[in-house]
């Protein structure tokens, strides 16, 4: 059996379970409200506190299931309790950033700025501090809808491997490859 999903969830105060009939799981907190639609194999129970996953069969399908809804109800569990945050920098002479709500303003280099929406359900920040690099703060209870938005930011200006300059995620660490010069 698989060894994540075989481990219950266990729900924090204030966390609200619902399964409907059509195998859809709603999960409210105080952060908000999550829904995604569960696979009609995979079976989920709510009880004493706990949310429990299982599945009907051994098959490879079934196993490979269980596992990543167990995974994708907890990160539900988590994120509507504590949230989920990505910090992304901008490295690079002139990069700038600015936001007004939910319309971020970048500045990467080229010849026009380029303005990107974020979805109403994200927080979105930025901060520019004299002497370091503008840093963008994303923050929302929905893990898979806050990587693929900092991923989109990301690929606007993807680091580039000499100078190091572009869009980074702020725990990246991006490996400098050595220039023309170091092969005489």
């Amino acid at each position: 059996m698989s060894r994540i999903g075989r481990s219950p969830i266990k729900l924090a105060s204030g966390v609200t379970v619902t399964v409907s009939p059509a195998n859809e799981i709603t999960v409210k907190g105080p952060k908000g409200e999550l829904k995604k639609a569960i696979d009609r194999d995979i079976k989920v129970e709510v009880k004493d506190g706990e949310i429990v996953i299982s599945r009907p069969t051994d098959q490879i399908r079934h196993r490979a299931l269980h596992g990543l809804y167990r995974a994708l109800i907890a990160n539900m569990v988590t994120g509507v309790t504590e949230g989920f945050k990505k910090q992304l920098e901008l490295v690079g002479v002139g990069y700038k950033a600015a936001n007004a709500g939910q319309l971020l303003d970048l500045s990467l280099g080229y010849s026009h700025n380029i303005i990107f929406e974020v979805p109403k359900e994200l927080k979105v920040a930025t901060l520019t501090e004299k002497g370091q690099n503008p840093k963008i703060m994303l923050e929302g209870s929905d893990n898979q809808l806050l990587g693929q938005v900092a991923a989109k930011i990301r690929s606007l200006r993807k680091p580039e491997p000499y100078k190091g300059k572009g869009v980074r995620y702020s725990d990246e660490v991006v490996r400098k490859k050595a220039g023309k010069s170091a092969g005489k």
